[in-house]
């Protein structure tokens, strides 16, 4: 979930599927167990949430390293420029726009606007979660996504960020595709082909410290792009360092792409017809209900405990089916 992993938003954090260490942090396995609550909390800390408004708590990101804030600062300030007027307010709850477990040690913020009447975007979703470890370091999981309305058949948005050690971390890129490539071509050559997102993925998989991340999670694996940057940083010896790579490279990779879905995507996208609509809605729910149910659903309650998870669940449920 991000935070939901999406927790966000996409959830993109799957079943546990070997040992977890802070160094080889996956976003394949659930959210670490340690970091739950041994017992739901009825006193949220929501004070501070009440004194800003949701974005400012989002963009906030003060567990976040500075080349991490600024990479989504970018990608936020982009969205706000070219749509965010026709976006309305986020209207979630304050102790749901920012929560944490009853012990403090796990705290995560969720930004939801949707689009107005008009707009293509059915709504933007951004959230991180911070996380700390026994071994004295944090997991942080950073995300912005979008979602378009079944007017049109273009591509949704994700990014995500997942970092359980200071010299490793795992980003999740792309602009997943909602209609299948091999009966559409042409849908393949407009978003992916003709804008060569492709490009992206292969220059930041020439760095020495960059290796593909292949997800154990079949069900995530058919729902990704070709041209889907999936991909694990880690430092090495008298490697370039992690942070200087988000600046350098993952940064204006990031931006790029951001700007392809806004100029292809976020713009209008290719409208369709009506008996096409049903069908393009059906299956953004089934995608949307999937989210929730193969990673949010065990990963918050273990984070936060049952009745925090139980309020932000209910919160995105509701924000999937409107």
């Amino acid at each position: 979930m991000a935070t939901p992993s999406h927790i966000l938003s996409s959830a993109l954090v799957p079943p546990l599927h070997r040992p977890y260490t802070a160094n080889s942090f996956s976003p394949t396995s659930p959210l670490p167990r340690f970091c739950s609550s041994r017992k739901p909390s009825s006193s949220v800390t929501v004070a501070k949430s009440q004194m800003m408004d949701p974005q400012t708590k989002f963009t906030d990101f003060p567990h976040a390293s500075a080349p991490v804030k600024e990479l989504m600062l970018d990608l936020m300030n982009s969205v706000e420029t070219r749509i965010g007027s026709s976006l309305l307010p986020c209207s979630l709850p304050p102790d749901v726009q920012f929560y944490e477990n009853s012990t403090g040690t796990a705290q995560g913020t969720l930004l939801v606007r949707s689009g107005i009447p008009s707009s293509p975007v059915d709504f933007i979703l951004g959230s991180w979660v911070h996380c700390k470890l026994p071994s004295g370091e944090a997991l942080n999981i950073t995300s912005l996504s979008t979602y378009m309305k079944p007017l049109t058949d273009a591509p949704n948005f994700i990014v995500e960020i997942i970092q359980g050690s200071p010299t490793s971390l795992v980003v999740i890129l792309d602009m997943p595709p909602r209609k299948d490539l091999v009966l559409h071509p042409e849908y393949l050559k407009t978003f992916y082909e003709d804008t060569q997102l492709d490009m992206h993925r292969q220059l930041l998989e020439k760095l020495p410290e960059v290796t593909p991340y292949i997800t154990p999670s079949l069900y995530i694996r058919a729902l990704v792009s070709p041209s889907a940057i999936l991909v694990r940083i880690a430092e090495g010896d008298k490697t370039a360092k992690i942070e200087e790579i988000i600046q350098d490279q993952l940064r204006p990779i990031s931006n790029e792409i951001m700007k392809v879905w806004l100029d292809t995507c976020a713009s209008g996208g290719r409208p369709v017809e009506k008996d096409e609509m049903a069908c393009l809605a059906k299956r953004d729910q089934v995608t949307r209900s999937k989210s929730i149910e193969i990673d949010l659903g065990t990963s918050l309650p273990r984070l936060f405990g049952e009745e925090v998870a139980g309020r932000v669940l209910q919160a995105l449920e509701g924000t999937f089916n409107a």
